[in-house]
């Protein structure tokens, strides 16, 4: 079964709620915790672990999973045909 890919990018979507937070990447690499250099590449990856994604909800107190759902939802509107 093929599934969606859609255009989700979750690793710009927590530099970019860093960024809003005006949190460092130490701070993050801190809390995870993991080297700074792991948080840099954790932003270019469009996809992370359920696990790490859950640390890094709760440590930056924001429910990235609501990207994933949102994504989810759009799909089974697009698959019935609804609007």
């Amino acid at each position: 079964m093929e599934y969606p890919t859609g255009h989700l990018h979750i690793g710009q979507l927590i530099q970019d709620q860093l960024k809003k937070d005006q949190r460092s990447v130490g701070w993050l690499s801190r809390q995870i915790p993991c080297s700074r250099n792991h948080v840099y590449k954790l932003f270019k990856r469009p996809s992370l672990d359920g696990e790490l994604l859950l640390r890094i909800s709760i440590v930056m107190q924001f429910n990235f999973f609501q990207y994933y759902t949102t994504e989810f939802l759009q799909s089974l509107k697009e698959r019935t045909g609804e609007e």
